[in-house]
C-alpha cells in the first residue's frame, strides 16, 4: 500500500524558514519522482518542485528558485523541502506526489502524472 505523509507545516513569520518532509512508503525513492504541490484558497495547486527517481534532475517553479530545496534521504525513504525567506503568497497546502512512471529521469510539474498523494500539510506565513 502507497502512503505519502507530510509534515513540518507551521505559522511561520515572513522572511523566516521550514522544512518539510514527507514520508513514502510502498516505493523506494530512487526509482519514482516525487514532487511538491501547493494550493492556495480559491486557487489552483500548482507545481512547485520536483526530484527524479535518479536523482539527477530537479524542477522548481519561478516564483520559489532561490528560496525552496528539494532532497531526499534513501535511508528514511523521505523527501524534504526546505523553504526559505517565506513570503506571504507562499502560505498554501503544501502536498507531496508521487509518479509512478518507467522513466526514472522523469521530473515535472503537471498534477496528472502523478499517481499518489499526500494529506497535505499547512504552511502560513504570516507578514
Amino acid at each position: 500500500q502507497v502512503q505519502l505523509v507530510e509534515s513540518g507545516g507551521r505559522l511561520v513569520q515572513s522572511g523566516g524558514s521550514l522544512r518539510l518532509s514527507c514520508a513514502v512508503s510502498g516505493f523506494t525513492l530512487d526509482y519514482q519522482a516525487v514532487g511538491w504541490f501547493r494550493q492556495a484558497p480559491g486557487k489552483e495547486r500548482e507545481g512547485v518542485s520536483c526530484l527524479s527517481g535518479t536523482g539527477g534532475k530537479t524542477y522548481y517553479a519561478d516564483s520559489v528558485k532561490g528560496r525552496f530545496t528539494i532532497s531526499r534521504d534513501i535511508a528514511k525513504n523521505t523527501v524534504y523541502l526546505q523553504l526559505n525567506n517565506l513570503k506571504p503568497e507562499d502560505t498554501a497546502v503544501y502536498y507531496c506526489a508521487l509518479a509512478d512512471l518507467q522513466d526514472r529521469t522523469y521530473c515535472g510539474s503537471s498534477r496528472s502524472d502523478y499517481d499518489y498523494w499526500g494529506q497535505g500539510t499547512q504552511v502560513t506565513v504570516s507578514s
